[in-house]
């Protein structure tokens, strides 16, 4: 009895945490084979600020995936389309960059809402709907930019907000009161450290907290080691992030978002219901939760998030074109469920579409700068996509790999 006992604890950890082993795994791979040059502080900044796009999705494409593993096809589109209609406004009508911003979610918001309401309320397939999205808002993207690139000038603003050029980094201001003493960026340092502080007080907090009211919690040797580990990485990113140009403003942006969907899905009534739905809808209909709503919801948010994201990719660009955004539905689809998300439904979480985004982001780089073909690098991602969704098929039977008639 012991020893099963034992092998459930086991199977148990390796579901819970498979992906942070495997992203341990594949960043000392590449580490030894690129000879420690992805640890490099510059390609350290250059995962965040190339996968910002990827993360702000994929906390959309989360609460998507939640309802019932329905996914978004038209998010890449969306997000060209909304970055074609700000660089228009902002270049060729002179509209002010945060009047163009807000439009740009307006714009967003509407798109998501439209395909919100016929997944929602018609009940056409979530499929179906984003697929045409995807056609559409590519198309009128190209109209919007008689396809052409338009280029976007205003480097103080928009662009040093939403983390496009060299120089969109948060400056200095600790280091500047003691002159040109500090080689590294302290602000970065104090940022990170205080970081770290607020995490582990937030973590005792909820400890103690669900204790109190009885519920169940982490035995405490692995909890410590947890909030170890993670501390240990937030701070080892910090340390080599202040050794560059510090903290990416894109970073800002990126943190917002993924504390506030944490918050959203784990503490929130409105969270749950997205979990509800995805675990059994008919019987969540039936205590009285608007199904539809909530699948509303979901689909205008992803249209929400898709504008940041525009924002987000025509600020690193510096320009708009009609073939941006192509394939980043398949990013952040493929960064949910390699982050745990279930196939099914139901199942997943924000930090977890996270260290999925990060691991194809680590992919990505280790294999760019080991110089691998860009066929093979859609080959290896296409395999990792597959060997998660496997896993978490599989491992719902228990690790059966041949499922009973």
């Amino acid at each position: 009895m012991e020893k099963k006992n034992d092998s459930a604890k086991v199977i148990e950890f390796i579901k819970k945490y498979a992906m942070v082993i495997v992203l341990a795994l594949v960043l000392v791979f590449f580490t030894i084979t690129t000879q420690g040059k992805i640890l490099l502080p510059n390609n350290i900044s250059n995962i965040i600020s190339q996968n910002a796009y990827v993360f702000v999705l994929a906390t959309g494409m989360l609460l998507c995936i939640l309802t019932g593993g329905n996914i978004d096809l038209s998010v890449g589109s969306v997000v060209c389309f909304v970055g074609a209609v700000g660089a228009t406004l902002m270049e060729s009508f002179g509209v002010p960059w945060p009047v163009a911003v807000i439009i740009m979610f307006t714009v967003g918001t509407v798109i998501g809402a439209t395909q919100a309401f016929w997944i929602a309320y018609v009940r056409i397939p979530p499929f179906i709907v984003t697929l045409a999205g995807m056609l559409i808002f590519r198309g009128l993207s190209n109209v919007v930019l008689n396809g052409l690139t338009v280029t976007i000038n205003d480097k103080v603003g928009f662009l040093k907000f939403f983390g496009g050029g060299a120089d969109c980094y948060i400056p200095d201001f600790i280091g500047k009161l003691f002159g040109d003493v500090f080689t590294i960026n302290i602000t970065c340092l104090v940022v990170g450290f205080v970081a770290v502080i607020l995490f582990i007080g937030l973590e005792i907090y909820g400890r103690l907290k669900r204790l109190k009211k009885g519920y169940e919690v982490d035995k405490l040797i692995p909890w410590i080691i947890k909030l170890v580990l993670i501390s240990a990485v937030v701070v080892a990113v910090t340390i080599l992030l202040s050794m560059f140009k510090g903290i990416p403003s894109v970073l800002i942006i990126v943190s917002v978002v993924v504390l506030v969907y944490s918050y959203i899905t784990s503490n929130t009534t409105t969270g749950r219901y997205f979990y509800a739905v995805g675990g059994n809808e008919k019987a969540t209909r039936l205590s009285g939760i608007n199904t539809n709503k909530t699948y509303f919801l979901a689909y205008m948010n992803m249209g929400f998030l898709a504008a940041l994201a525009g924002m987000i990719t025509i600020a690193r660009m510096t320009s708009a074109q009609p073939t941006y955004g192509q394939n980043y539905e398949m990013d952040a689809i493929a960064s949910c469920f390699i982050g745990g998300a279930s196939a099914y439904g139901g199942i997943g979480t924000v930090p977890g579409a996270i260290i999925g985004a990060t691991l194809m982001g680590v992919i990505n780089l280790g294999m760019l700068i080991m110089g691998v073909d860009q066929n093979m690098q859609k080959v290896v991602k296409g395999l990792v996509l597959l060997a998660a969704v496997i896993f978490d098929v599989v491992s719902k039977r228990g690790f059966k790999l041949i499922a009973k008639n």
